[in-house]
């Protein structure tokens, strides 16, 4: 199995996760993940994500002057969203327990 199939289903939670320390624009958000480790993530995966994102109410945006070029759309994590990456991470601690176990038999 694909890294990039693996992360479907958990990338929600690791941008809410970088959201939720800094309000943060797309661009840079993308290159956050991928100084995380996460070298295969581009743009058109993360925009929409971020589109879903907001229209779930887990985040915000705000358009903000950029010292260089157009303006950018920064976004920051709602208290929604706080509660949802809550949750995330005791799924994700949870998962990660039951697959270690099945690995150490």
């Amino acid at each position: 199995m694909k890294e990039t199939q693996l992360l479907k289903g958990v990338l929600k939670g690791c941008v809410l996760q970088v959201i939720a320390q800094k309000e943060i624009y797309g661009y840079e958000l993308v290159q956050e993940l991928k100084q995380r480790g996460f070298e295969t993530i581009v743009g058109g995966t993360i925009y929409p994500l971020l589109q879903k994102l907001e229209k779930q109410e887990l985040i915000t945006s705000e358009m903000k002057k950029s010292p260089e070029g157009p303006d950018r759309k920064y976004f920051s994590i709602t208290p929604k969203g706080i509660d949802n990456l809550a949750q995330f991470r005791e799924q994700w601690t949870n998962l990660m327990k039951k697959v270690e176990g099945l690995f150490k038999e």
